[in-house]
């Protein structure tokens, strides 16, 4: 009756969390997360429907069929069944993330392949369990248990594995209140496996039937649902903490994309007050070349800019003061006071007197040019 209520239960729970679990694996996968990262979940999935499927097979076995829990089939296909669960395990084992070393298993998984491990695992199993098998059917003298020798070691060191990684996942994970459940899951599958091979008229020296078949019950149930519980736990933080990532490169990347626009800004910012310098400076300039058409000149001072405007920049001050019949100290002093009046200051004072003799019409002063117009 236990061993129904086991089956039946483990069963319906499995199978529906499989399912589940393939779901979001097939809507992780669409969503374009990275292969590497979800694989997991598609291992831990099947991992979690082989327990079901055995369950099932369990039920035909045990209530169509009538055969008992000792009969060969049963327990050579649970054996099989128990096998394959743990190479389900130990493939979701590199999809685990944490910052801590990895377990020599998921090295080797990564050394070898998904495929080629897989390859090696079952050519290795199948000769061993060939070789016990051989040994033990139709063996009146060896019980039908002995072939769960098999499994144990391999459950033991999956066990082992998956506490190192579950516990460095929770603890990078900042969760290490869920390093008691890994242990106690540990515990678990370590009695689970104690009570398949230990036989059980030995065990009933100690103990009581009923006793000694609700322990194998409850430790199967337990740990089976232990396992789900954890592994759900660390996908939706692994989810949660993808989610968490993928803020913050987003946050990072707005971040970047503000402090460019502001760099931009400031270059505007600076662009436009340069150019608002230039404008100030252009009409600055305008406004003295405005209030210079508006300065009063001599006729003398008009006549030396006439002259400036006539003969132009390649005729020294010596040469025009000569044209004017004046001394170059007159006309030198006129230049002075013209460019006083015309705020011009510096080099190139003689090239700016000119060009504005000329833009204002003052060459009409020029004797040169009189003297010249009276020649003809």
């Amino acid at each position: 009756m236990l061993s129904t209520i086991e089956f039946t239960i483990t069963a319906i729970v499995c199978i529906i969390t499989a399912i589940v679990i393939q779901r979001i694996f097939i809507k992780e996968r669409s969503r374009g997360t990275a292969n590497n990262s979800i694989q997991g979940i598609k291992w831990f999935g099947i991992a979690i429907f082989a327990w079901g499927l055995g369950a099932v097979l369990n039920l035909i076995f045990t209530e169509i069929f009538n055969w008992s829990s000792t009969n060969s089939i049963v327990i050579y296909t649970g054996v099989i069944i128990s096998l394959a669960n743990s190479l389900f395990i130990l493939l979701s084992l590199p999809s685990i993330e944490h910052s801590k070393n990895r377990s020599f298993i998921v090295k080797l998984i990564k050394r070898f392949g998904t495929k080629e491990f897989i390859g090696l695992y079952c050519g290795v199993m199948g000769m061993i369990i060939f070789v016990f098998i051989t040994a033990s059917y139709n063996n009146p003298e060896t019980s039908n248990n002995f072939i769960w020798l098999i499994d144990i070691p391999v459950s033991i060191f999956v066990a082992i594995s998956l506490l190192y990684e579950l516990n460095s996942a929770f603890s990078s994970r900042k969760m290490k209140f869920m390093l008691l459940p890994t242990f106690s899951l540990f515990l678990l599958i370590l009695i689970a496996v104690s009570h398949r091979i230990i036989p059980q008229d030995r065990a009933l020296e100690f103990l009581d039937q009923q006793f000694w078949a609700m322990i194998g019950s409850i430790t199967a149930i337990s740990f089976k649902f232990l396992f789900i519980l954890l592994f759900s736990i660390l996908l939706y933080s692994w989810k949660f903490l993808s989610e968490k990532e993928h803020h913050e490169s987003m946050a990072e990347r707005l971040t970047s994309e503000n402090s460019k626009l502001k760099a931009r800004l400031e270059r505007l910012e600076l662009s436009n007050e340069s150019h608002l310098d230039t404008i100030k400076s252009m009409k600055t300039e305008l406004s003295t070349l405005k209030e210079n058409q508006k300065v009063s000149f001599s006729d003398r001072q008009k006549e030396v800019l006439g002259n400036l405007a006539y003969f132009g920049v390649d005729t020294s001050y010596s040469e025009v003061a000569n044209a004017m019949n004046i001394s170059l100290e007159g006309f030198q002093t006129h230049i002075y006071q013209i460019k006083k009046l015309l705020n011009i200051s510096g080099s190139g004072g003689k090239e700016q007197l000119i060009t504005f003799a000329m833009e204002n019409n003052f060459i009409t002063h020029a004797t040169g040019n009189n003297d010249e117009q009276a020649h003809a």
